[in-house]
């Protein structure tokens, strides 16, 4: 394709695909050629480097969540959509987790997003600093809960790799895990349980049970604040 024919933003929805399909370090700009049929030099018109396309493929995933319109939404409905709407976001495109400890990452979707978290914790009755901490303990609370299907995701694609058979290697893997497991007396316990079989992974429902716990925290925070206050 010649560079004429190619767009910065064309560029960077080929690059969250080649990410999405083969990670941070299945991105290359000649596999990124590739895909969009046209020569890796015609790539360097639009894009400076690799880093300049994983900052910009970020801030456009970025722009794939919805911000809750806090002028008809009470801080923890809009607290809780936006989490979880971060936190879909991330589990569709797990080479974000990655990229955070890897790459500069900055721009204006990304600092929207932040803009709004600082809004809405304001909006709750936290002083800026205490909203400072809440929109970061937030944030802390839903990368940490991407961090299992991040990993998983990269886990399958290394296996993939290998030419052995990634399913028995799992499985093997898990056979000693249990073994492990059966010597500690709680994770013995959940083992003899029917449920035993998904246990293996994040329990269900548990992003919904830590997020409703924080959030519970913060109402907490802010009554025993109002009552500090009073006194």
């Amino acid at each position: 394709m010649p560079r004429d024919k190619l767009t910065a933003d064309r560029i960077v929805r080929a690059a969250i695909e080649l990410l999405d399909a083969e990670g941070l370090d299945g991105l290359n700009m000649r596999s990124l050629a590739q895909r969009l049929g046209s020569a890796a030099t015609a790539v360097y018109w639009h894009i400076k480097n690799k880093d300049d396309l994983v900052r910009l493929s970020s801030e456009a995933v970025w722009g794939e969540v919805e911000l809750p319109d806090l002028d008809t939404t009470d801080w923890r409905t809009a607290a809780a959509a936006h989490a979880a709407g971060v936190f879909a976001m991330l589990t569709r495109h797990p080479w974000l987790v990655q990229a955070f400890g890897s790459h500069l990452l900055y721009g204006p979707a990304q600092a929207r997003h932040n803009d709004f978290s600082l809004a809405v914790y304001e909006k709750a009755g936290f002083e800026a600093a205490d909203a400072d901490r809440a929109a970061a303990a937030a944030l802390a609370f839903v990368l940490g809960s991407t961090l299992g299907p991040a990993a998983q995701v990269s886990l399958n694609r290394r296996l993939g790799k290998t030419g052995e058979d990634a399913g028995q290697l799992v499985a093997d893997a898990m056979a000693q895990a249990t073994e492990t497991a059966k010597q500690f007396p709680h994770l013995r316990k959940r083992l003899d349980t029917a449920a035993a079989a998904e246990y293996a992974g994040a329990p269900d429902h548990a992003f919904e049970f830590g997020l409703r716990s924080l959030l519970d925290g913060f109402e907490a925070r802010l009554a025993a604040d109002r009552a500090d206050a009073k006194d």
